[in-house]
Formats: C-alpha cells, structure tokens, sequence
C-alpha cells in the first residue's frame, strides 16, 4: 500500500542530504585555491550556459522515463562533479565539474516537485502541496545558511577533503532515492517509439504554455522576483565586508538573510485568502526595499533589506508553485516545472552583468 508520509519524508531527507554541504561557498574555495575572479566568473557561466541547454530536455526526460530515475541521475552528476573537482588541476577541470554540478540541477529541479505533487494527487491531497513546498523552501534556505558558515572549516580541511564528504552524502541520498515510489503517467505510453514519446511530451508542453494563459505570466513573475533576490543576497556577500561588518559576523549574518526566507514561506501558509497579484505587488515593493537598503552607508540596514528580500521573494514562491502545479498535465509536470526553471536562468543571464553594474556603481 503506497505510504503518502514515507514518501514525503524521503523526499524531505533526500533535498537535506543534497543541500547541506561544505562546499557551498565554492567561490571562496576556487579564490582560496588561486583562481582568479576573472576564472571563476567563466566557471559561473559555464553553470548558466549548461542550465540553460539542459534544463527543458531534463524536465522531458523525467516525464518520460520516471522522475525518481532522474532524481537519481542528478545526485549520480553531483558526485561525478565532486569526483571532478577533486582531481582538477587546472581551470577547465573546474568548469567540467562545474558543469556536472549544473547538471544535477537541472534532472532534479522539475523531477522533485513533480513527483511529490503528484503523490499527494495519488491520495487525494493535493492542497497539502502549498505546504511541502514551503518546507522545501525552509530545508533550502536553512541548509544554504549552513553551508555558509562551514566555509571556514572547508577552507582549514582542504577542497579535497571537503568534496569527497559531498560523495558520501550522495551515497546517502541514493539509498533514500531508491526507496521511493515512482509516480510517473507518462511513463505508461508503451506503445510509442523512444522518439515519439520525447517529441510527444515536448509538443503537449509546448500547446499547453500557448493555451494556458495564465501559467507562462506567473512563471515569468515569480522568477523576475527570485532572480532579484538571489542577485541582491549575492552582491550583499562581497558588499557587507566593504560597509565594514567584522569578519566573524558575515557566517551569521548571511545566515540570517536566508531565515527571511524560511519566514516568509511559513507566513504565506497563513495568509491563504491574499490575492495573488496583491502578494505579487508587495514581493516587488520588499524586493524593491531590500535592493534601496543595500546602498546605505551602515551594513545594519542592508541586512535587514536583505531579510526583507528573501522573506518576500519565498513567499511569492510557495503560492506560484502550488498555482502553477494544480495546472499542469501530470504526464508533463515535470517538463514544465522545468520551462519555470528556464525562464528563471534566462532572466539571470540579463539581470547578472546590469546587477553587477547597479550594485557596483549606483
């Protein structure tokens, strides 16, 4: 008998497992190793270039093939990316395992939300999905703040050392992930050729973004929202320390910008009744504040614009996940899940240099 709980809770486990990490500074760790922020820059945007190719495709595969087989083929991409990173000796090494790393991203980002949604559709509890994905959101936030602060202990034990303990999670996670049920409709179409079946789930996609009017508008809202966000909590990291906050405080301080965002994911489970384009506003007018507080002189205002960001943005994300997940097709849930990751990335590719020049200059 299929266990709606055990399947949530390996899910849960399984996100724990994949986010909590010493290597989440990976910045510092390249700095600290030599690498120039020129190199490191290129290493960025090798990530962006492979999320970009790979990240529709993967959401296809996951439809057609299975979702928990791709959530096991993105944890296998993290450990190969580790085992790269171990080995590397020089800047295309780096970018290689980069691009492993971007990989594992991309089969798991539309492959998770599709098949925890989709268990609970199995049991009739559908409306329970606003509530798991606020709690991935407060496991990615607090597990995100930690690994900041390990970046110091990564740094003392050595790059090595700190990557081959993300290969003994993801063996963890695997033994989680082959424990899960399959939750896959498409994956019933025995009659059709591997083509046809990839084509097939690509084209339906494709006529339901036309189709269905409201879904492409939110995905492009929630991700303008986000990629501000995630800009601004990234340009905070290099800015606090020029607005002179003591280097023992920039763990805990980026710490708490992440807690913004578990708040705001826990309120919004409370604030059932707000119209969406209401919350949409006033995630734009936190996010707004939270980039203005970033310019003042003290580094105390611009960590509560910070928390103030992250708070708006997850909250925005919660209600747009679980609106944009009860219209999907269950057999391409997990192919639009990923055009929202899509739009996402592209809006990054834009927003990235003008963000740099905005928050350098202005």
């Amino acid at each position: 008998m299929f266990n709606i709980r055990k399947q949530l809770t390996r899910l849960y486990s399984s996100s724990v497992l994949g986010n909590l990490s010493l290597t989440g500074a990976w910045v510092a760790i390249l700095a600290a190793r030599g690498y120039t922020l020129v190199e490191i820059g290129i290493a960025e945007t090798v990530f962006h270039i492979v999320s970009l190719l790979f990240e529709i495709p993967s959401g296809v595969l996951a439809d057609v093939f299975g979702r928990k087989k791709m959530l096991i083929v993105s944890t296998l991409m993290r450990m190969i990316g580790c085992a790269v990173m171990i080995a590397s000796r020089n800047h295309f090494m780096v970018c290689l395992s980069i691009a492993f790393v971007a990989l594992a991203y991309n089969f798991s980002s539309g492959s998770g939300d599709a098949l925890a949604y989709d268990s609970l559709k199995a049991t009739g509890q559908e409306r329970r999905f606003e509530a798991y994905e606020s709690n991935q959101l407060v496991i990615y936030r607090l597990c995100s703040g930690l690994s900041t602060l390990c970046a110091g202990f990564a740094l003392q034990i050595g790059h090595r050392i700190a990557y081959a303990t993300d290969i003994f999670t993801g063996l963890v996670q695997l033994c989680l992930l082959f424990s899960l049920q399959e939750m896959c409709p498409g994956a019933a179409e025995k009659g059709k050729s591997l083509v046809k079946k990839l084509f097939s789930c690509f084209r339906e996609s494709l006529a339901f973004i036309c189709s269905a009017k409201k879904a492409f508008p939110l995905m492009m809202c929630n991700s303008l929202v986000g990629a501000m966000d995630i800009l601004l909590l990234f340009f905070l990291q290099a800015k606090l320390p020029e607005k002179g906050i003591p280097g023992w405080a920039l763990g805990p301080a980026l710490l708490l910008l992440e807690m913004g965002g578990i708040v705001g994911s826990r309120l919004i489970l409370k604030w059932r009744d707000i119209r969406y384009l209401h919350l949409f506003l006033l995630s734009c007018l936190m996010v707004l504040a939270g980039i203005l507080l970033e310019h003042s002189p003290s580094y105390f205002p611009m960590i509560l614009g910070g928390f103030i960001a992250a708070m708006g943005d997850d909250a925005l994300q919660v209600r747009t996940n679980a609106r944009l997940q009860d219209m999907f097709p269950s057999e391409q849930r997990a192919t639009l899940t990923s055009v929202e990751s899509f739009s996402f990335s592209t809006i990054m590719v834009v927003l990235s240099p003008l963000a740099g020049f905005f928050f350098s200059h202005w």
